[in-house]
């Protein structure tokens, strides 16, 4: 027995393996039902109470915060995994400067969706409107996706010719000039923020019985629902033609050029589609919020935004949604240690990168990739 096979059948990768091969032996029909099971249970989650949580329960508030809302977000950091992972999973390109299309999607609903917002009072002073009008929510939707694109194309068309650390650094400027600018304009609402940010029943108010302010269940299974529809279309996409360039991309960038496949352009296509679901997380969490300011977009929610994907696993959605879910979750749940959680966090973090380096749950052609490395530099050495 050789000393890969006494790995795969013993250690931590062998029996994800393991599982992952009886997994594909079942039939498709018990693979369905349990996928049916698990989605069923993923809604009724925001009335379970988890043992030892009962503090988060909908049925106890404590400082602001609830079961039902830290489930939100949870599910908006998936989303947000789920678009980075097309960016470096898939694609290999390191963006640092991802929470500026989180920003772009969350203002657009705030300036054209808001009835604060300066843009929308200068279109109702123009054409004489009421000042009750504004873009309706579900028009907001398209506005910030295509903003969204569009923002990544022209990041990406200048600097997608750059590689590794160069380019880490210029998306990382990225993501400090979106916030920099939306603080010091005017038609932003500048520091102070814009409020009345609306959601699926419009503007915050008394009469939104469903998605308001308090209960956020609703808003959990909007998210959920969106992060199933997006896993479902990412998966599409990555058994694609375009999933299969990215891959080669990734790998080796000037083999796929030499056979056939145009690096600029898939990488293009994969910041343009990051970028886009970038911005549908930052609209939900707007619309949720209610409120958003530029101080809420920081280098910090960007580098653990990158956190996200490489705990949980680069280039395996499933991994990707579990390091989201535990960056989101996890300092919810330490929140009363609120003068230690950040040490604890961190050296987590660093006790994964040792123990895990490839990610909780990592693809397996990504665990390919490091195992030849550790062999090349054993070699080497």
């Amino acid at each position: 027995m050789t000393t890969e096979t006494k790995t795969n059948k013993y250690g931590i990768g062998g029996a994800r393996a393991k599982f992952g091969d009886r997994w594909a032996a079942l039939p498709k029909w018990q693979r369905s039902l349990a996928f049916v099971a698990f989605v069923i249970f993923l809604y009724y989650l925001p009335y379970l109470g988890i043992p030892g949580l009962t503090w988060l329960r909908t049925d106890y508030i404590a400082n602001g915060n609830n079961w039902a809302g830290v489930l939100f977000t949870c599910a908006v950091y998936v989303l947000i995994a789920i678009g980075l992972n097309v960016v470096i999973g898939l694609a290999g390109l390191l963006d640092l400067g991802y929470v500026g299309f989180f920003a772009v999607g969350a203002y657009s609903v705030a300036l054209f969706g808001s009835t604060q917002s300066p843009i929308v009072k200068s279109l109702q002073a123009q054409f004489g409107l009421s000042e009750e009008w504004a873009v309706a929510w579900a028009v907001c939707i398209p506005i910030a996706l295509c903003l969204a694109m569009i923002s990544g194309v022209l990041l990406g068309g200048p600097t997608l010719r750059l590689r590794g650390d160069y380019l880490a650094i210029v998306t990382l400027g990225f993501g400090e000039i979106i916030r920099i600018v939306v603080r010091n304009v005017e038609w932003s609402g500048g520091p102070a923020g814009i409020a009345a940010i609306p959601g699926p029943q419009g503007k915050p108010s008394a009469d939104n019985n469903i998605f308001g302010l308090i209960d956020a269940k609703p808003w959990y299974w909007l998210a959920l629902t969106t992060v199933l529809l997006i896993v479902f279309l990412v998966r599409r996409l990555e058994n694609s033609r375009v999933g299969r360039a990215w891959l080669a991309v990734r790998e080796d960038e000037d083999a796929a050029a030499v056979m056939g496949v145009y690096p600029f352009k898939f990488k293009l296509w994969a910041f343009a589609i990051g970028a886009a679901l970038g911005a549908l997380s930052g609209l939900l969490y707007a619309s949720r919020n209610g409120f958003i300011e530029p101080n809420m977009f920081n280098a910090q929610l960007s580098i653990l935004f990158v956190a996200m994907v490489v705990v949980g696993g680069s280039g395996n959605m499933a991994g990707v949604a579990l390091g989201a879910v535990l960056l989101a979750y996890l300092p919810e749940r330490f929140r009363e240690f609120s003068e230690w959680r950040f040490l604890v966090f961190g050296l987590a973090l660093v006790i994964v990168m040792l123990l895990r380096p490839q990610g909780l749950i990592p693809s397996r052609r990504r665990s390919r990739e490091l195992k030849d490395r550790q062999e090349e530099v054993a070699v080497g050495v």
